[in-house]
């Protein structure tokens, strides 16, 4: 029932920008926290950042912090996620992720996920 459908992924140079952007559908949108979690094939799952339901606290990975920013629309049932100077180290496939009620910093603590789009960074 819970949709979560991620867009804006790609291929980009070091030091670039993306933006991504994840369409929430089935869900009561302003009455869910909202996150990004990464994988890249082989490696753990690793939490990126979060945004409580109102939008009054977000959180990051420290890797991201700085660089990256996490916003939501609750209008447009949309969160969004800002990344910018882009590292090698940034690729992987982006998820978005919902949770009921407040928010998690660990991948297990998310129940609902999306597909997830590709995220590149070329040096």
């Amino acid at each position: 029932q819970v949709r979560l459908v991620e867009s804006g992924g790609g291929l980009v140079q070091a030091g670039g920008s993306l933006r991504l952007s994840c369409a929430a559908s089935g869900l009561t949108f302003s009455s869910y926290a909202m996150g990004w979690i990464r994988q890249t094939p082989g490696k753990e799952r690793e939490f990126v950042a979060a945004i409580s339901w109102s939008g009054a606290n977000t959180y990051y990975q420290e890797s991201v912090k700085g660089r990256f920013t996490v916003s939501r629309d609750n209008a447009k049932n949309t969160v969004y996620l800002q990344m910018d100077s882009l590292k090698p180290e940034d690729t992987a496939v982006y998820y978005c992720v919902a949770r009921w009620g407040g928010t998690a910093t660990g991948p297990s603590g998310w129940p609902y996920w999306g597909q997830g789009t590709q995220v590149t960074v070329s040096s």
